[in-house]
């Protein structure tokens, strides 16, 4: 089995001791996970409600993230509270887990370009964005995006059972990505994989900056807010992908501290999943559930269960018109 050095998941596979310390730490992380999945199951529902979100296509990548990040949030908390608790499972359950992960990883790093490429469109060819951003570009984008996140789980899952052996299937271990790594080019095929990906992310991310900044000192008074906005929310995306990508390095990190005092590597271990797991993770709420002004007043009105009729809030959600971003 390989070290955790190769371990591009291995942020959340944190070894935890009985000590109280170690208890406060999993409390904290399971307010932080119910915290995460309220707001996001909010955003969820709010989403469904509007049909008027329902039709954008930013607004309809947003919902996809929130569910995405929503799902590998609560796996990546049960395979977190597994190894917390030394709770060995079925191989194949487990290999199935960290295929699931491994997509949701992909799948979030590639709607979130999505997302910047939707806004390029939107500032930078605005006579065609309506022509662009139809019902059957989301369909053809979303199965791009789903087929192209399924080829890094599926090769990590076709090689592990391929070079596991042949009772591993009957066989049950603590649940994490290190686990599926069992040949050493198994993690360095993978993680030559995951920063192709990364620098491909991070030139179309640049790209679309640059010209939307471009397109920000041409835009007249009018079109300059709305412009400087959506200059904003690629640059959040550009940081959010960025977080997201770095749990596959961690374990770089991580390999500094093996020699030193065990407490501190589980102290960076808990780090890096607090950080790198589910900080990114929490960020699209802020990008489109509170910068967005008409997401936030629906959003608002669900949130206190439309009590906010008294300043009349409800006026503004009948008559709701959607703005750039």
């Amino acid at each position: 089995m390989q070290s955790a050095g190769v371990n591009s998941n291995s942020s959340n596979n944190f070894i935890l001791n009985d000590s109280w310390s170690s208890t406060q730490k999993i409390i904290l992380l399971q307010i932080l996970v119910g915290f995460f999945l309220y707001i996001n199951c909010l955003m969820i529902f709010t989403f469904l409600k509007k049909e008027v979100f329902r039709e954008e296509t930013r607004y309809i990548l947003f919902a996809q993230t929130l569910f995405v990040d929503s799902a590998f949030i609560l796996l990546a908390d049960l395979l977190s509270l597994g190894t917390y608790f030394q709770f060995p499972i079925n191989m194949g359950i487990c290999s199935i887990c960290v295929l699931i992960q491994n997509f949701f990883i992909c799948c979030t790093a590639l709607t979130l370009l999505a997302m910047c490429l939707e806004r390029y469109v939107a500032i930078c060819m605005p006579l065609r964005h309506a022509e662009i951003s139809t019902s059957r570009t989301i369909s053809y984008g979303f199965f791009i995006i789903w087929s192209i996140s399924s080829i890094i789980p599926a090769f990590s899952f076709i090689g592990f059972w391929a070079e596991a052996p042949t009772n591993t299937l009957f066989s049950s271990a603590v649940c994490n990505a290190e686990v599926m790594l069992i040949k050493e080019w198994q993690a360095h095929s993978r993680a030559v994989i995951y920063v192709m990906l990364f620098l491909f992310t991070v030139i179309i991310i640049v790209f679309t900056y640059i010209k939307i900044m471009i397109a920000a000192r041409a835009a007249s008074t009018e079109k300059m807010n709305s412009t400087n906005k959506s200059m904003r929310t690629v640059l959040l995306h550009g940081v959010q992908l960025f977080l997201c990508m770095m749990q596959f390095f961690t374990p770089y990190i991580e390999m500094a501290f093996y020699k030193v005092e065990t407490m501190a590597l589980r102290n960076i271990k808990y780090f890096n999943l607090i950080f790198f797991l589910f900080l990114p993770r929490s960020l699209s709420p802020l990008v489109y559930g509170l910068r967005d002004e008409n997401f936030f007043h629906v959003l608002r009105h669900y949130a206190l269960c439309g009590t906010d009729r008294l300043f009349s809030a409800s006026r503004e959600i009948k008559q709701l018109k959607i703005k750039p971003i």
